[in-house]
């Protein structure tokens, strides 16, 4: 296990996803995970999580088709965003990129309606 919460977390929802799992219990994560999957359940590729007894499960839908971890975690403007788009999802309007800014955690259509650039975390589609 690396000293990557984030990255391990989705690295156990695409294996348990190959082995047609429907949920996974992991046991380390934080608020910055927590966060990642609101944003994943609020756009629909996360059916739920919950903490309980100090692990987190998470159950996932067969809208996913893949998230991983950006790393390393290149930071963008707010003009340059449109590129990693182009490097890590499959299509226009297909998936979005998770991008931390000083205004939280954003989806990339956020980014760029607010007008502000970040850390480019995560994407999913």
């Amino acid at each position: 296990m690396s000293q990557d919460i984030l990255a391990d977390t989705l690295n156990g929802i695409m294996n348990a996803q190959r082995r047609k799992k429907e949920s996974i219990v992991v046991n380390k994560y934080s608020k910055f995970v927590l966060n990642v999957l609101e944003i994943a359940k609020k756009e629909g590729y996360i059916n739920n999580f919950e903490v309980k007894d100090k692990k987190l499960k998470i159950s996932f839908g067969e809208k996913l088709n893949k998230c991983q971890a950006i790393k390393p975690r290149y930071f963008v403007d707010k003009e340059s965003i449109e590129k990693y788009l182009r490097r890590y999802l499959p299509a226009r309007d297909f998936g979005f990129v998770i991008v931390s800014t000083n205004k939280g955690l954003l989806t990339h259509k956020e980014a760029a309606e607010k007008k502000i650039g970040g850390c480019v975390i995560a994407y999913f589609y």
